[in-house]
């Protein structure tokens, strides 16, 4: 099991991102995965979550309406979708998966890639 996060850059207020997140092992297409971001001095947040169908989404209250969470088990990603960026969104976005979950979001994650670092800035 591996996931790879990338996507991440310095962009502007107000600008778009897109962060991919490529996964490894067959098992990973029956779990839901989903984005973490750690600032530096702050807690761990988690971002959004998407269920191994893609049919069931979480995002945190943060970020509900400017982010958009999807996948693509074909091609074994995971993508986040970034809007209307803030200063405060900049973090290092990991992707994380509960590897022995049922598929739904909610469980705790137990593995995570590494990180991407995204940075909004003028």
């Amino acid at each position: 099991v591996q996931l790879q996060a990338s996507g991440g850059g310095l962009v502007q207020p107000g600008g778009s991102l897109r962060l991919s997140c490529l996964y490894s092992g067959f098992t990973l297409d029956y779990r839901a995965i989903g984005w973490v971001r750690q600032a530096p001095g702050k807690e761990r947040e988690e971002v959004s979550c998407i269920s191994s169908s893609g049919g069931s989404t979480y995002y945190a209250d943060s970020v509900k309406g400017r982010f958009t969470i999807s996948r693509d088990n074909a091609k074994k990603t995971v993508y986040l979708q970034m809007n209307s960026l803030k200063p405060e969104d900049t973090a290092v976005y990991y992707c994380a998966t509960d590897r022995a979950g049922w598929g739904d979001c909610g469980s705790e994650y137990d593995y995570w890639g590494q990180g991407t670092q995204v940075t909004v800035s003028s």
